[in-house]
């Protein structure tokens, strides 16, 4: 045996016995140079007479006292009952508190289209750069303290900021790191490596795995054969698969056994004419799902097939809204946030979406934005397990942290009621991760990751975007400081 094929062997070996790092650390305290951004410092609180809206989808309690010991919930009790000696009361009377978000398809990277024009044309190639400051500022400051990258750049990068964040001397959510992107020859972005068999696909997860990423995210033109090596590599892990497909339908990844489908249903590509095996279709899912109408009989039967083998759907709606024209938001605290340079581009590009209005490429989006919602409520109603991001991509109006709020908001808009909304943001997501005994509902002994609104999201889900304090593991970071801190560089760092 050569040198060369003993070393493959040796990193493949150690690659098996490698352990991913938990998706929540214990918790360290934070270093003297952040504690800037700390209003309440871990310690014994009471969250005096607010509104707790658990997680569970059941309705609000009114009036209630939260205790917090350290990084832990101590107990959910009456606002009338007196405050247990040694805590330091907060009265919060008219605000909300909610769990932490858990956001499940969020990205820690920002899409670059060299010199774009008013007319939306730009130079090849896309570039992704790392936003390794400010997104995970943006996502705390709004309220996710846990998430996953679902489809990592540069793993490397993101395993690094999740320790550097894990040992207190960064900012940001509890990370899930997902592997880099599985992707076939034809990559959206120029940083992706492509996979060339299934012995390759086998390969990366299993290196990767060994590096201790929490997770893995198939892409667009990985064929059946590399999907099913991948699948069957992470599962020898005990690590999960997701993907954003287009060369293999939702019933081919269900057969061959993911775990997990990203973007609702815009991206199944079973109806799609001329689809070719293993090929992404020119539609990449759009004839699919303008065809599939919710309650049809051929969304009956992939909704039966996805419910049956236990395969969760993951609503991604801000990056989607975002081709509607004229149906995303524009708002003033999302572009403080931006560097001038990627609200420019996103300017262009919102601007040419709003200009399809009344085309029948508008009306097309449309419908296949309100199939979509159909086909997810009907999936939530068959027992489907859905969980939630926004895909901070597309166009450059996905910001992280607003675009989670976002999420919650549109899938109210969907037909869910916002408690319902919030379960879907928060105890679905980790149930898939296998966290929902520590995170995602507000219970005695749970980590006291929460969200404090001024407001209640209950009666109008819209209050989600009014956050004021964030506890994770117990400690209550500044809202305004972490969003000031990043004003104007997301896009450039």
């Amino acid at each position: 045996m050569t040198l060369r094929l003993l070393t493959a062997v040796a990193a493949i070996a150690l690659a098996s016995v490698g352990t991913a790092a938990p998706v929540l650390a214990p918790p360290q305290p934070l270093s003297t140079d952040l504690q800037r951004y700390v209003r309440i410092a871990p310690g014994r609180i009471a969250l005096a007479h607010v509104r707790v809206i658990d997680g569970t989808g059941a309705p609000a309690a009114e009036d209630q006292t939260l205790l917090i010991d350290g990084a832990r919930i101590a107990a959910v009790q009456p606002g009338s009952a007196p405050v247990p000696s040694g805590y330091q009361a907060l009265d919060l009377t008219g605000a909300t508190v909610m769990p932490g978000i858990v956001g499940m398809h969020n990205h820690l990277f920002y899409l670059q289209r060299p010199n774009i024009d008013a007319s939306g044309a730009s130079e090849d190639p896309l570039i992704v750069p790392q936003m390794s400051f400010s997104a995970p500022r943006l996502y705390l400051a709004n309220g996710v303290t846990t998430m996953r990258t679902t489809g990592s750049v540069e793993p490397d990068t993101d395993l690094n900021l999740k320790r550097e964040i894990d040992a207190g001397r960064l900012i940001g959510p509890h990370l899930d790191v997902t592997g880099p992107y599985l992707e076939g020859e034809g990559a959206f972005f120029i940083q992706a490596h492509t996979i060339t068999s299934p012995e390759d696909a086998r390969r990366e997860v299993a290196y990767w795995a060994g590096q201790g990423v929490n997770s893995f995210k198939a892409y667009m033109h990985i064929t059946r054969a590399e999907l099913k090596a991948a699948i069957d590599e992470a599962h020898h892990h005990h690590l999960k698969v997701t993907g954003h497909l287009c060369s293999v339908t939702y019933p081919e990844a269900v057969a061959l056994g993911i775990d997990n489908l990203e973007h609702g249903f815009f991206v199944n590509t079973q109806l799609d004419p001329g689809k070719q095996p293993d090929k992404c279709s020119d539609g990449a899912g759009d004839p699919t799902l303008l065809a599939m109408k919710p309650d049809s009989a051929e969304a009956n039967a992939l909704i039966k097939l996805l419910v049956d083998h236990h395969v969760a759907i993951t609503s991604t709606l801000p990056v989607f809204e975002q081709g509607v024209p004229l149906h995303a938001p524009l708002q003033a605290r999302q572009m403080n946030a931006m560097s001038p340079q990627a609200k420019e581009s996103y300017l262009y590009l919102r601007n040419l979406t709003a200009s399809g209005a009344g085309t029948k490429h508008g009306q097309e989006e449309a419908e296949k934005y309100k199939n979509d919602l159909g086909l997810e409520r009907q999936f939530v109603a068959a027992g489907g397990l859905l969980i939630a991001g926004p895909d901070p991509t597309g166009n450059g109006g996905v910001i992280p942290g607003f675009g989670d709020q976002r999420e919650l908001e549109l899938l109210v808009e969907a037909g869910f009621s916002p408690v319902e909304a919030i379960r879907i943001g928060t105890l679905n997501g980790a149930t898939y991760l296998g966290l929902a005994d520590r995170i995602g509902s507000i219970a005695a002994g749970k980590n006291a990751d929460l969200i404090v609104v001024r407001g209640n999201p209950a009666a109008d889900i819209r209050d989600v975007e009014k956050v004021d304090i964030v506890f994770k593991d117990g400690v209550g970071f500044d809202s305004a400081k972490l969003l000031q801190s990043v004003k104007g560089h997301y896009g450039q760092y």
